[in-house]
């Protein structure tokens, strides 16, 4: 299984869209700082997650939701979570 990942800080809102195989490991490794695009926000919490069967999948996916009609989405999705 694959996931898609919406982390938001806790410092200042902002939003980070990531995909792996490994999602508590991926959070671990965000809090910790070993990620360089997210280390100046850190603490991170997952406030959405998707899983996808294939690699592939999750991949499209992800970089759908780094564009800008993406973020349109995920926009909306948040709103009624």
């Amino acid at each position: 299984m694959y996931y898609v990942y919406i982390l938001q800080s806790e410092k200042d809102g902002s939003l980070y869209v990531g995909s792996t195989k490994n999602l508590i490991e991926r959070l671990r490794i965000h809090n910790a700082g070993h990620n360089r695009s997210t280390k100046s926000r850190i603490p991170w919490k997952l406030i959405e997650c998707e899983d996808y069967s294939n690699f592939s999948l999750a991949l499209k996916r992800e970089k759908f939701l780094k564009t800008g009609d993406g973020r349109r989405v995920l926009k909306n999705l948040l709103k009624f979570n």
